[in-house]
């Protein structure tokens, strides 16, 4: 078991995606979407110049891949099962805005890019990714994280990109430390932290464009 750590800058609902029952990771991190496997963890921590302030040694979301799909598997995934995470850019409803599976391969490939957090720029990095990590084991605290312990500080990631070699010595610990929390898995403690953004920034489809540029 291998355990991803790094830097979640900007929490806006789409990457992760922690609705509609499971928590899905389809869209940035493409290195790490390449290279997970099924059992390995992937943590987000937060930014130290996040709205909520200084984060970065707190816990945003973590979840263990339970399975894996490509992109082309994810769309048909959600297209049965999940079309809550299709996303429908003129709703009301914010978590159907930042939907992730944001390519419709129904007409083959290459895929359609759905109206979406994401435009045309984000194609590359997107679909560099190859898959979608799905969890239905997961801990998503959004506004609300909870601060790593002293001894697991080591996971912050403070560069872009992420870590993994290096956590080894950490993964087992971490697991044990967060399932011993008094926090059932599977369902949202907070919101995102830039869920407001989506309410009162009209321009908010191509901010999130251009940041998530970075990997």
């Amino acid at each position: 078991m291998k355990l991803y750590s790094y830097c979640l800058r900007w929490d806006d609902g789409a990457a992760p995606n922690p609705f509609w029952g499971i928590c899905t990771l389809a869209i940035c991190k493409p290195a790490i979407r390449r290279t997970a496997k099924t059992d390995d963890w992937v943590v987000g921590l937060g930014s130290a110049n996040s709205p909520i302030g200084d984060i970065a040694d707190s816990v945003v979301y973590a979840m263990r891949v339970i399975d894996i799909r490509s992109l082309w598997g994810y769309d048909i995934l959600c297209q049965r099962k999940y079309q809550g995470k299709i996303p429908d850019w003129n709703s009301s409803d914010f978590t159907r805005r930042v939907g992730d599976c944001i390519y419709d391969y129904s007409q083959g490939s290459p895929p359609k890019l759905r109206p979406s957090v994401h435009s045309e720029r984000n194609r590359k990095t997107d679909l560099g990714g190859e898959n979608a990590l799905i969890s239905s084991h997961f801990y998503y605290f959004g506004n609300q994280p909870v601060k790593l312990p002293h001894d697991l500080k080591p996971l912050i990631c403070k560069q872009q990109g992420h870590k993994v070699k290096i956590n080894q010595p950490y993964a087992e610990p971490f697991v044990q430390w967060i399932e011993s929390l008094p926090y059932e898995p599977n369902k949202p403690y907070g919101e995102p932290q830039l869920k407001s953004e989506f309410e009162l920034d009209a321009d908010i489809r191509s901010k999130c464009s251009v940041r998530d540029l970075e990997v």
